[in-house]
């Protein structure tokens, strides 16, 4: 039943070289990994103008020059992701470049304030798009977090089928949404030169004298409306799902990116601007814009819902990157191993899992209400941002190839712009995001500890190849020992096995033809004594081939009176947390074994004293 619903659900599973199919086209890349860049056009805006009116309504023309900065910033930050995509193909962006260029703490607080911002984009824009829900039908406004919850759900189940899947489904409400805003600023603008629309309210000249605004508020103004940049940074992490030659499309997707974004961004600027939208609390900026361009028809019904859909597929951008950051994290030795695996789809799927369930947590926690979370989200996206550029500022210093001035001065002044940024969210909005000096360093710590955890595996699972392997007389009955390397705890479980029997088999259940040749190489240079039988899984799956292979071994053995034994290495944590970090493929097939008859499980114990 459970096989059957999954099968609905997420499809058919995938071999392994069917991963090509599901490669991102820039066409589909640009819709999944934008959303989030693109959605803040709702919002980015109309957070400058709010800052901004609590000096009246003539400093509002202030928006503008913060605009162009906002601008300058988003031109510095492409340049500069650009290269970051050239210089690190393999992906993992402000981590990598990060960890490369300036150490491995900078690194992991990099890659960490990244992971919670993914989680806090899933749950800030749910929670937009079910508020923008809830408002055109109020009857589920008592249930949002129900709404939200389901929301976050299929939006997991979709990634789950695959990056092609959810990408074909995903990228027309992004491309909607476009359209929209562009049929928007297009219609604002045209109506104005014609005269066939007047302002909402008269707009104070640029350059009109302000009586109370100072340096601080522009800034504070410059800050909010950097939280449109948000996204940005996603393409340069998920380098991998592109097509070949994926670095050349990621870095085309990017200046699409950054085209689109500074043409909506300023659009609506201006439009608002020009129409002198005052900023409400019971409606949006592009609201007023719609309604008073459109009228309360069906085209200002349309753009709602496109913007509501926008808002909530941002959350789709951190399921594209979370998945892929986590597992160059795991590849590392930072995060937990099964990060590393690719589901039946080819997805990462214990990280669209994770970032799904840490969001519906994060949801419930708050009760759907996260407005308090978005300067935490915007800050989170500025320190891997900060640190990105400061990193690719040492990288060209020390590599100093061809052209290496005008790079580093696009990083230098991203790097300076971000760091100002950053100055002005601490000074500004500390209570709001004070929780960010407590999270990301706990982060940091626990990916210490997960690493230290693996290095004092490795070092007691090492393995001298160049002694040989005890051999110990023993009977003629057939014993299986399933293997997955080479490891003192494999050496202890064939040391056993050889001493009830002469006929020992390993097995090794490979996912493609070189992991088989590389263990079959291995095998062959260890020389421990023993067979070694080699099975490829284009599925991915372990249970499945062992099982179909033991139950071979058994129907033979049967034949000639003979038991079949299979031989279980199994290595135990010394700390019970430590056993999450590792992959419980062992319980898995021994449950599968069960159901055999006549078929002896053991299980050799091999038990970390670190």
């Amino acid at each position: 039943m459970f096989t059957k619903m999954k099968r609905l659900l997420i499809g058919r599973p995938l071999k392994s070289n069917e991963s090509s199919g599901q490669k991102l086209s820039k066409f589909k890349a640009l819709a999944v990994l934008s959303s989030d860049a693109l959605s803040s056009v709702a919002y980015g805006p109309e957070q400058i103008l709010i800052v901004l009116m609590a000096a009246g309504s003539t400093a509002l023309w202030f928006s503008l020059p913060i605009g162009i900065g906002v601008l300058i910033l988003l031109i510095a930050l492409v340049l500069s992701y650009q290269q970051i995509i050239y210089a690190y193909p393999q992906g993992g962006g402000a981590y990598m470049v990060a960890k490369e260029n300036l150490g491995t703490n900078f690194g992991l607080t990099a890659g960490g304030a990244l992971l919670v911002d993914y989680i806090l984009t899933v749950a800030v824009s749910v929670s937009a798009g079910t508020d923008a829900i809830t408002s055109a039908f109020p009857a589920l406004h008592t249930h949002s977090v129900t709404v939200a919850v389901i929301i976050v759900m299929i939006i997991t189940i979709l990634n789950l089928r695959g990056l092609t899947d959810s990408a074909t489904l995903l990228s027309y409400p992004v491309y909607f949404f476009v359209l929209m805003m562009l049929i928007v600023i297009g219609g604002g603008l045209f109506a104005l030169m014609t005269g066939q629309s007047a302002p909402i309210h008269e707009p104070a000249a640029v350059g009109t004298p302000v009586m109370g605004i100072g340096l601080f508020l522009i800034l504070r103004a410059f800050s909010s409306g950097c939280s449109a940049l948000t996204g940005v940074e996603a393409i340069s992490n998920a380098i991998p799902s592109f097509k070949e030659p994926a670095p050349k499309n990621a870095a085309r997707t990017l200046l699409m990116m950054g085209g689109i974004l500074a043409v909506l961004l300023l659009g609506i600027v201006g439009l608002a601007y020009l129409y002198g939208v005052h900023p409400s609390g019971d409606q949006t900026v592009l609201s007023q814009l719609a309604s008073h361009l459109f009228g309360r028809n069906i085209l200002y019904y349309i753009i709602q819902v496109s913007t509501a859909l926008i808002l909530i597929l941002a959350a789709n951008t951190g399921y594209s990157a979370f998945p892929l950051l986590a597992f160059n994290l795991a590849k590392d030795k930072y995060m937990p191993r099964p990060f590393k695996v690719k589901g039946d789809r080819l997805g990462y799927s214990n990280g669209i899992i994770t970032l799904g369930a840490l969001s519906i947590l994060l949801l419930i926690i708050f009760k759907g209400r996260t407005e308090s979370l978005i300067p935490l989200y915007a800050v989170g996206v500025f320190i891997p941002f900060s640190l990105s550029q400061t990193g690719m500022i040492v990288h060209w210093m020390k590599r100093r190839p061809s052209g290496w001035i005008g790079k580093l001065v696009i990083n230098l002044t991203g790097a300076l712009i971000c760091y100002m940024i950053l100055v002005i969210f601490f000074l500004t909005k500390f209570p709001q995001i004070w929780p960010v000096l407590i999270f990301v360093p706990i982060v940091v710590f626990m990916f210490h500890k997960i690493h230290e955890h693996y290095v004092l595996v490795a070092e007691q699972l090492r393995v001298d190849t160049r002694q040989p392997v005890p051999v110990i007389h023993a009977s003629d009955n057939i014993i299986v020992v399933p293997v997955a390397g080479i490891t003192k705890v494999v050496e202890q479980s064939l040391t056993y096995a050889r001493s009830l029997s002469d006929n020992v088999i390993a097995v090794f259940v490979g996912d493609s033809p070189e992991a088989i040749q590389k263990m079959d190489d291995t095998w062959n240079a260890w020389n421990p004594g023993v067979r070694l039988v080699t099975i490829h899984s284009p599925y991915r799956s372990i249970v499945n081939p062992l099982d179909k292979f033991i139950s071979t071994v058994k129907y033979k053995a049967e034949k000639r009176g003979a038991t079949v034994t299979v031989v279980f290495p199994q290595f135990y944590t010394k700390k019970w947390w430590q056993s999450l970090l590792h992959n419980q493929s062992g319980v898995l097939i021994k449950a599968s074994l069960i159901r055999h008859k006549d078929i002896v499980i053991a299980t050799v114990p091999f038990h970390f004293k670190k």
